[in-house]
């Protein structure tokens, strides 16, 4: 299993009435096998997972890898708080066919570094799926540092991480952990560019979900060592990943979803919809700057 490059955390849709919509969630995993992703993650980095009922995660990724049929990795999001819950939910993605699994650092209960570790050596042990570490203190109240993620590469089932603090320290601490069993995933879109040149071997991103075709060609660019190229890429992406940040994802994204005739920009509470106003406008002008590679209606 090759989990590099560029792969997406994808967005539920939802129906007007708030129901899970699999037609438009097929039209999304279809955009992104079209767009050149190179992985999906189900259920995991957008936040909507704690949205869903049990049955609706089940449907979700089962139809996740119908339509992605061997074609790409399909990487279940079944991080909770508490470890047993996370290694049940493991299992559950598992028996559905996932090829991974996305474990965020549990939220709220603010474990120590060693709770984490003991945390993640369960799930790896217990869960039945190769395990990517998901390190992300903005919404999870706790840091998962390099030096508790350095002894957690020796266990044969935890095969990487994907981290969220983007500072430059924080990048360079983990290039130097990566190795040819362990991968380093940037998790935010704004320095994927520079993560990758550092050395991780690819970014989990929510920009992919609208443009999956210019973010490829960013991760390409990035991972061969261009820097020149990366630039470029960069800076064309660079006005829609800053718009997307005009308020906490996932709501951005959706709200741009219905451009693409991906779905609607239905969310469910506590998440409200992204109001008119110049958020959106700016949201709307940035992604058709790049219409070119995604087609804006």
């Amino acid at each position: 299993m090759d989990i590099r490059g560029s792969i997406c955390a994808l967005a539920t849709p939802f129906g007007d009435d708030g129901s899970l919509d699999l037609p438009s969630f097929g039209r999304l995993l279809d955009h992104q096998l079209a767009g050149g992703t190179q992985a999906v993650v189900v259920a995991g980095s957008t936040g909507e997972a704690h949205m869903l009922e049990q049955d609706e995660f089940e449907r979700l990724l089962a139809f996740a890898v119908e339509r992605v049929a061997g074609r790409v990795p399909v990487i279940a999001g079944t991080g909770e708080a508490g470890t047993a819950r996370t290694v049940a939910q493991t299992r559950r993605a598992a028996a559905l066919g996932a090829d991974a699994a996305l474990v965020v650092a549990p939220y709220y209960v603010r474990p120590t570094q060693e709770g984490l570790r003991r945390h993640f050596l369960e799930v790896a042990e217990h869960g039945g799926l190769p395990v990517i570490l998901y390190n992300v203190p903005t919404r999870t109240a706790c840091d998962l540092l390099p030096d508790t993620v350095r002894p957690l590469r020796d266990h044969p089932a935890i095969v990487g991480i994907k981290e969220a603090v983007a500072t430059g320290e924080r990048i360079h601490a983990l290039a130097e952990l990566a190795r040819a069993d362990f991968v380093y995933l940037s998790g935010d879109d704004g320095t994927a560019g520079k993560a990758m040149l550092a050395g991780a071997a690819g970014t989990v991103s929510v920009v992919a979900n609208l443009v999956p075709q210019a973010f490829r060609a960013l991760c390409d660019a990035a991972t061969s060592g261009d820097r020149e190229a990366t630039a470029r890429a960069h800076e064309r992406l660079d006005p829609l990943v800053q718009a997307l940040n005009c308020v906490p994802n996932p709501i951005a994204v959706k709200a741009m979803l219905p451009a693409l005739r991906l779905g609607s920009a239905q969310l469910r509470l506590p998440l409200l919809e992204l109001a008119d106003g110049p958020d959106r406008a700016r949201l709307h002008e940035a992604l058709s700057a790049l219409a070119s590679l995604a087609a804006v209606a």
